[in-house]
């Protein structure tokens, strides 16, 4: 079952039972996908796509939350949380930042980096395996210290 099928189903149920902030979840993920296969004219969502879409969703939650909270907002940035964890539900399981440093590790022995100089081979490699599966931001921060510790 691919992620629209899921939504299509989660959001019939989520109307039934009256959740509205699922409901609005849902329809927006559901409108960010068929926007998506419109502008692929006629073109099938590969799994890459999919995951392309709910990280764009999740990281827009995530800067608003952030926003809300600086601006004292915390009635929104309550309904952003509750709207991330709705999105959550559909992401492929996320690694710890201990095993995303173990693959970084083997990485970097791989390429044999050193320093920081060597920081954009090292992301190149990783971020392939790693993309969706842990945030970019997290990623960047253990290769700059593992590359910095390496001296």
């Amino acid at each position: 079952m691919n992620l629209k099928e899921k939504i299509v189903g989660q959001l019939t149920e989520s109307m039934k039972k009256g959740d509205k902030i699922r409901t609005e979840t849902l329809r927006m993920l559901k409108a960010q996908i068929l926007e998506f296969e419109k502008k692929g004219a006629a073109q099938k969502l590969t799994e890459a796509d999919e995951l392309a879409i709910l990280n764009i969703s999740v990281k827009k939650r995530k800067e608003a939350i952030e926003l809300y909270e600086k601006g004292n907002r915390q009635e929104l940035a309550e309904q952003e949380k509750a709207e991330l964890k709705i999105l959550f539900e559909f992401m492929p399981p996320q690694l710890s930042e201990s095993d995303a440093t173990e693959i970084i590790k083997k990485i970097i022995s791989e390429l044999g980096a050193t320093d920081d100089k060597d920081f954009p081979k090292v992301i190149s490699k990783a971020m392939p395996g790693l993309k969706g599966k842990i945030d970019g931001k997290v990623v960047t921060a253990i290769i700059k210290n593992l590359l910095s510790g390496a001296k």
